[in-house]
């Protein structure tokens, strides 16, 4: 398929003839696609906004990220363009992007004789102008494309084309970073299941890569929770600066058998390298708890991963990891294992007492032994269990919350925190017990200086449940930068 050149900067087209891919370049590029093992996986955070940014930096109304196969484009993510998840290569805008080593710059489609063919030019989108960076890996194959459309014809300049470049870059680093884990859990899978015959490995590999895959739909924080039945969720998460990406992460989500596996956790620092970890956490936490039902066994799963890893560095993280098992009597059994990370705490309705003020018991759950997690190769970490009755809550936080100061200049502490929640109304849901928390941070005179991550979760008595619209209610409070209002 021809290609067309790029464009200078004034809008004019260059002269250069179209290029035509190569037989062998095209092998090599299709087999290192099918190395990423990207097609076709569900919908995913990181690349998601990687759109949308690339939608805000260049002001167009559509942005995409996509992968280019054999015979046709296939969208990892559109900002913009609803109900399309792939379109044929001839003629094709990325199919030409790809074959590129340097940006393609299209001021004006229908001058084109390329893209003026193509579906999204010529059909109700009416796209009048492109431009694409080909996503390349270290061994020169160009993946795919990171492209800005509008429906209007304009020009960009070498600045703009080289913003472009470099989503493409990240877009790149993300894909890396996703093999790796992915790397990590089929080794994991390999050493455990090598008793397995070879047809039953391969089904169980391509069902872990799945829900593997699934897990990579969001990078740092789920875009919202999951309805579980019989429980209320509620979250929040704060970002210290609006300048840096926290370490904080957490998530909710469904396991085999009817349970639920749930992390919340802390990176060590900020910034970008410490988002890459958090990435890396997240993924490896979701696909180990596939393969076991012991919460320990998937810290130490994540602790192998960061040691092994060469992008993690020296960095560690604190976390809990636990697993939910509905009982048939109410409520649900909480498995819960820690790596070096500040105690929950369990909130249950007081018993009755004369003359007392409090409203309800308070019971810190923090297992003995737990060690930071990808700080040592032999890290032992501690596990208990509970029961989360009708009427009870778990509270899971980062230690921004407890680091933050009162009006003394102390910091607010375990004991400080403890006393507020015993003051939270008896039979406290999850979502009244993370808004009360956030009113209490907004009440210090400094709020929190450290990212703040929360995650609550409540079982309705039988006259809550009965009042609720639905059972399984679900709350989530959107990250904010520090200085914003929730």
């Amino acid at each position: 398929m021809p290609e067309q050149a790029s464009a200078s900067e004034d809008g004019a087209t260059d002269k250069r003839l179209h290029l035509v891919p190569d037989e062998v370049v095209e092998g090599g590029r299709m087999e290192a696609v099918r190395r990423y093992d990207i097609l076709d996986t569900p919908p995913d955070g990181a690349f998601d906004r990687v759109a949308a940014l690339a939608a805000r930096l260049f002001d167009v109304p559509v942005a995409t990220v996509t992968i280019v196969d054999e015979d046709r484009i296939w969208f990892k993510a559109a900002h913009g363009l609803d109900g399309v998840s792939e379109i044929g290569r001839d003629p094709g805008l990325c199919g030409s992007a790809v074959l590129r080593d340097d940006a393609l710059v299209i001021p004006d489609t229908l001058l084109d004789d390329v893209a003026c063919g193509n579906p999204l030019v010529t059909g109700p989108l009416g796209v009048r102008f492109y431009a694409a960076a080909p996503i390349a890996t270290a061994d020169g194959h160009k993946l795919g494309t990171v492209n800005v459309l509008d429906t209007k014809p304009r020009s960009i300049t070498s600045d703009q084309t080289a913003t472009l470049t470099d989503l493409a870059a990240i877009v790149l680093d993300e894909m890396e970073l996703r093999l790796s884990a992915l790397r990590t859990v089929r080794q994991e899978q390999r050493a455990a299941e090598a008793e397995r015959a070879a047809r039953e490995q391969a089904e169980r590999d391509k069902a872990a890569i799945a829900s593997f895959a699934s897990t990579l739909q969001r990078t740092l924080l789920p875009p919202a929770l999951p309805t579980v039945p019989g429980l209320e969720l509620a979250c929040h998460y704060h970002t210290a600066s609006a300048h840096d990406v926290g370490g904080d992460f957490y998530d909710v989500f469904p396991l085999p058998a009817g349970k639920w596996g749930l992390f919340l956790g802390d990176v060590c620092g900020k910034g970008a390298e410490a988002a890459t970890i958090t990435s890396l956490a997240r993924y490896t936490l979701r696909a180990s708890a596939q393969h076991t039902d012991d919460p320990v066994a998937v810290l130490e799963a994540l602790n192998s991963a960061l040691l092994a890893d060469v992008w993690a560095g020296s960095r560690f993280c604190t976390a809990f990891f636990a697993t939910l098992t509905p009982d048939a009597a109410g409520g649900f059994t909480v498995e819960l294992a820690t790596g070096g990370h500040p105690p929950a705490y369990h909130l249950s309705p007081a018993p009755p007492e004369a003359g007392s003020a409090t409203h309800t018991r308070v019971e810190a759950v923090h297992p003995k032994g737990g060690m930071l997690i990808g700080a040592f190769p032999c890290a032992r970490f501690a596990s208990t269990t509970l029961h989360l009755a009708p009427g009870q809550a778990l509270l899971l936080y980062t230690d921004g919350l407890t680091e933050a100061h009162t009006s003394t200049g102390t910091m607010l502490g375990d004991e400080g925190l403890t006393a507020f929640l015993t003051t939270r109304p008896a039979s406290c849901g999850a979502a009244q017990l993370i808004q009360d928390t956030v009113g209490l941070l907004h009440a210090l005179p400094e709020g929190a200086s450290d990212d703040v991550a929360l995650l609550a979760l409540s079982v309705p008595t039988p006259d809550q449940a009965a009042a609720a619209t639905g059972a399984g209610s679900t709350a989530h409070t959107a990250a904010a930068p520090a200085g914003e209002e929730h």
